[in-house]
């Protein structure tokens, strides 16, 4: 802990960029501040420093994502729909609008000189934009329809013929969720900051990097586990 109260923020960005994400909940400049060390940008801020530390420990242990090793595969819907929801819908829903901010302030400072950024900007709006409405349609349509299967109801009451067909339109816009990433790999060299990138630039590809893992897992969880899991359900209840 010493290391983190001694070391500048923008060292600490600088070494694990993910962390920029902490220290933009806090409001912690690491950017033009970059040069305070931890301890002087707290006192700066009036923000308590060991409250900080914990959440940058907390933040570099979550970072790899699913190490738990949880198997899926002998998961209730119930279960699998809760934990979709409670750990990547909640990511998503506080990652996205932060990526963005972040996405716009470096297209509007380097976008004449890097072109490709206003790219990333707009590509990375359209898709947020598209998987915030998925979630919502997943959190209010099918995942009840599926706690539902989980106690044996569920099938005539539903706003569907079978789930089948919302599974249908999930899965294409999975597809396109998958196209943009992509794209914005493509377009950012593999999430690679060119020589000279600031902090903000540098924390946008990091942020995108994770982004983008943690939505294959949970594209994953979704079009591998849970979507097969409820067609079966719906199956057996009509049984």
């Amino acid at each position: 802990m010493e290391d983190f109260r001694t070391e500048t923020v923008g060292i600490l960005v600088a070494e694990q960029p993910l962390s920029a994400a902490v220290f933009d909940h806090f409001g912690i400049d690491y950017c033009c501040g970059g040069k305070q060390t931890l301890t002087a940008a707290c006192q700066q801020g009036g923000i308590a420093l060991d409250t900080v530390i914990a959440a940058l420990v907390d933040n570099d242990a979550a970072i790899e994502v699913d190490q738990g090793g949880q198997n899926w595969l002998k998961a209730s819907l119930t279960e699998l729909a809760d934990h979709i929801e409670q750990t990547h819908h909640v990511y998503l829903k506080n990652e996205l609008p932060r990526l963005q901010a972040l996405a716009d302030k470096v297209a509007k400072v380097h976008g004449v000189r890097q072109p490709k950024l206003l790219q990333v900007a707009a590509i990375f709006s359209a898709m947020s934009t598209e998987i915030l409405e998925h979630t919502a349609k997943e959190e209010l349509v099918l995942f009840p329809f599926m706690r539902l299967l989980d106690q044996g109801k569920g099938v005539y009451g539903a706003p569907f013929s079978t789930v089948a067909k919302p599974v249908s339109c999930l899965e294409s816009e999975h597809d396109d969720a998958g196209a943009a990433l992509m794209q914005l790999r493509q377009l950012t060299d593999q999430y690679t900051a060119p020589e000279g990138a600031c902090a903000s630039w540098q924390a946008l590809l990091a942020g995108l990097a994770h982004l983008d893992q943690d939505l294959r897992v949970h594209i994953h969880k979704e079009n591998s586990i849970l979507f097969p899991l409820a067609i079966k359900a719906e199956a057996l209840v009509h049984c």
